[in-house]
């Protein structure tokens, strides 16, 4: 289908309904935050918060983690009155951590490990010890819904802030495309700026990558109603791994326009990746111990392979305030995906000495997505209780087309790589492979009480999914039609200003699953898979530090075939969880952000008996980060940083005799802030992997797994003209 049509204009609304006629009310706005509402209701002062879709939260100091994230359809939250984990990355921190990817900004994250390659052509997750974005279907929200976000990877250019919520997310954001639980990654995009913004970086990474982003916002009018901003990149040449090379071109535009009651604003993205001799994933045959790792600059790929991806995204919106306290917004967005490539598939390790077995093909991606939903929201009173009420129907959609032709086998070995003539492999023709359509219909309400020191969230989401899969003539090959619903309980209770206290029941949806046509039953459809979290927290404000503790368990569900032949629901995975986290200013000048993650981990049900009791594929005991800064006495502007990142050992297979070794990671870097001729400008020096550390960085759920970054220079400069 035409990215035209798929991009169909549909509406996202909402509504702040408040018993506007009850003249006892009177509204007020607290200019120190924009997301503050006191309601008076005669005698009784009831404070709720309700921030819109275009608010933004402020920062902590030292300015690396915003006090808030945007909750899908609960909208922006103050972290201290949201009954969740989550923590939100500001742009000064992606650009101060000199990240390029999304990938990139969350390596930072104790909850989070990147499952995708140094030089790879796609980026996955674990959160939680659950995996996201693996597959052809993005699971990464952009403004707070799926389907718009780039499919493959996302760039830091054009983030406002990236923001992880750490457990189950269906009742906030709907059900994950690709059926992730573990948490939901959002993009908040830049959006034009109350002041002028004229910002060049030039940058360098080891080997020759050179690459330039320019940052311009702008407004226009009388009242400067009229906003444009756009970020465009370059960047190009030799990676640090060996043989390969890498363009990427972004182009990113918001534009907006902010009445003293309308509000509209137009985001569009258009990215393009091309590599030769991209970074895959490998597998490993059973029995085979795990190898050593090479070091990550060795490049297993074939020279002569080619990896091209483009990316487009649009997002619509616009809100309306019909009086004081009512409001209607809308949105509507989508995106197309294509990829081309020439490369290697899943290289499979046949021994412990590294040898290899792999078959490269010609590779054809169509992916085109749509999502619209609308809703209702309400801020109102009943005596001295406060409501947020929201209900909202969603709708997604996504189509996937894809061509293989398989080229013929090559050996090699991953320490001392093999090179072999080039094959001539034709191009596949492209077939459509399946299509899925997500609705659902969403109430929530949270309710205040004493002043909202206790505040009481409940709500529920009917959730229908529809999926039709095609043979190679085009016929359906199997058609899956079922719906769950998905229920959500919070609770925060705030016995002091400066500390909060949370609990959480919510529930994660998967697609279910299609019985393979090797089962006794094949064809059978099972109903969506329900995912059950249960989270108890504490998160502290101590001036200008804040350090959060949660303790979760997760239980998922998943069809599996059993000795008898048929296939059904009997396997479950259960991760239990304690997140300590911390970010801010410890001191003057010194600032910190990480934590440690302690998981455990248990294949509790599984239709293999062996395997009952075993630790899940790529879920290890202990996560931990520690990211620093130092602002130097001795030169005004001058910042020392450096950190580690760790992450212990981790199972590839699920009968957990074959693993990956724990590795640590150290990396280090310096900044310069200061004026030249007027114009603020920092210098930023990254060394990732300061010792060359050798180690595989993490595996996939279906066991693959990749060499980690080898020590590599990142140097960069910013300007404000």
């Amino acid at each position: 289908m035409p990215v035209a049509s798929r991009l169909t204009l549909a509406v996202r609304s909402a509504l702040i309904l408040v018993a506007a006629s009850t003249p006892a009310w009177a509204a007020t706005v607290d200019a120190s935050d924009d997301s503050a509402q006191s309601l008076t209701l005669d005698a009784t002062n009831v404070n709720a918060r309700y921030s819109g879709p275009t608010d933004l939260p402020g920062v902590l100091a030292g300015g690396q983690v915003a006090r808030g994230a945007r909750l899908g359809m609960m909208g922006n939250k103050d972290v201290m009155d949201t009954p969740f984990s989550v923590t939100s990355y500001t742009a000064k921190t992606l650009a101060d951590l000199q990240t390029v990817t999304v990938a990139d900004a969350l390596e930072r994250d104790p909850s989070v490990r990147s499952t995708g390659q140094a030089g790879g052509i796609v980026d996955s997750f674990f959160i939680r010890g659950f995996a996201i974005g693996e597959g052809n279907l993005g699971e990464l929200a952009y403004d707070g819904v799926y389907g718009v976000a780039p499919n493959y990877r996302a760039f830091t250019e054009y983030a406002e802030r990236v923001e992880v919520l750490k457990g189950p997310g269906a009742l906030m954001y709907g059900i994950s495309p690709n059926s992730g639980v573990g948490g939901v990654i959002n993009i908040v995009p830049k959006r034009p700026l109350d002041q002028d913004l004229t910002r060049f970086t030039g940058s360098y990474a080891a080997d020759t990558q050179v690459g330039g982003h320019l940052d311009i916002s702008r407004r226009f009018g009388d009242e400067n109603q009229f906003g444009v901003r756009f970020n465009g990149s370059l960047q190009g040449g030799d990676t640090v791994v060996d043989n390969q090379n890498r363009d990427v071109g972004i182009g990113a535009i918001a534009l907006d326009y902010h009445g003293e009651r309308l509000r509209l604003n137009l985001d569009y993205i258009s990215q393009k990746e091309s590599w030769e001799g991209a970074s895959r994933p490998f597998t490993i045959a059973p029995g085979v111990e795990v190898p050593s790792a090479p070091n990550g600059r060795t490049s297993l790929p074939q020279k002569w392979g080619w990896s091209d991806t483009k990316e487009q995204s649009l997002l619509l919106g616009g809100e309306y305030d019909l009086n004081d306290n009512l409001s209607v917004f809308v949105h509507a967005g989508g995106g197309r995906s294509d990829v081309k490539r020439m490369s290697d598939q899943v290289p499979r390790i046949l021994n412990d000495a590294g040898d290899t077995s792999n078959i490269p093909g010609y590779y054809k991606f169509n992916v085109d997505r749509s999502t619209a939903d609308v809703g209702l929201r309400g801020l109102f009173a009943t005596g001295p209780v406060t409501h947020i009420t929201t209900l909202m129907a969603t709708r997604y959609q996504d189509e996937l087309s894809r061509g293989i032709t398989n080229g013929k086998e090559i050996r090699s070995n991953i320490y001392h790589p093999v090179d072999t003539p080039k094959q001539y492999i034709n191009a596949p023709k492209v077939l459509r492979i399946s299509e899925t359509e997500l609705s659902g219909v969403a109430l929530s309400d949270t309710l205040g009480f004493l002043d909202d020191r206790l505040q009481l969230t409940l709500g529920m989401r009917h959730q229908s999914i529809e999926s039709r899969n095609y043979n190679s003539t085009g016929g359906v090959s199997s058609r899956y039609d079922a719906s769950a619903n998905t229920p959500l309980l919070g609770v925060v209770i705030k016995p002091w200003e400066d500390v909060s206290l949370y609990y959480n029941y919510v529930e994660g949806l998967s697609k279910g699953d299609a019985a393979p046509g090797t089962a006794s039953n094949a064809g059978e459809t099972f109903a969506p898979y329900e995912s059950k979290q249960h989270e108890v927290g504490v998160k502290y404000e101590h001036g200008t530090f804040m350090t959060t503790v949660a303790l979760f368990q997760i239980e998922k569900p998943s069809g599996e075939l059993g000795a008898n032949g048929v296939y059904s629901v009997q396997a479950e995975q259960r991760n239990r969880g304690l997140e300590l986290s911390m970010f801010g200013e410890v001191a003057p000048g010194t600032r910190l952000m990480g934590g440690v993650t302690f998981l455990d981990g248990e294949l509790t049900k599984s239709a293999t008996a062996a395997n009952r009791g075993n630790k899940p594929v790529g879920v290890p005991d202990i996560q931990a980060n520690l990211w620093a800064e130092w602002d130097t006495p001795w030169l005004e502007g001058f910042t020392l940083t450096g950190g580690a990142i760790y992450t212990d050992s981790q199972y590839v297979n699920q009968a957990n005799t074959q693993a990956l070794d724990s590795w640590t990671r150290i990396d280090a870097g310096a900044r310069y802030a200061t004026k030249i001729e007027g114009r603020p400008t920092t210098f930023r020096a990254t060394v990732q992997n300061v010792f060359d550390r050798e180690y595989w960085s993490g595996v996939a759920s279906y066991g693959a797994f990749s060499p980690g970054y080898p020590r590599t220079l990142q140097l960069s400069a910013t300007v404000d003209f």
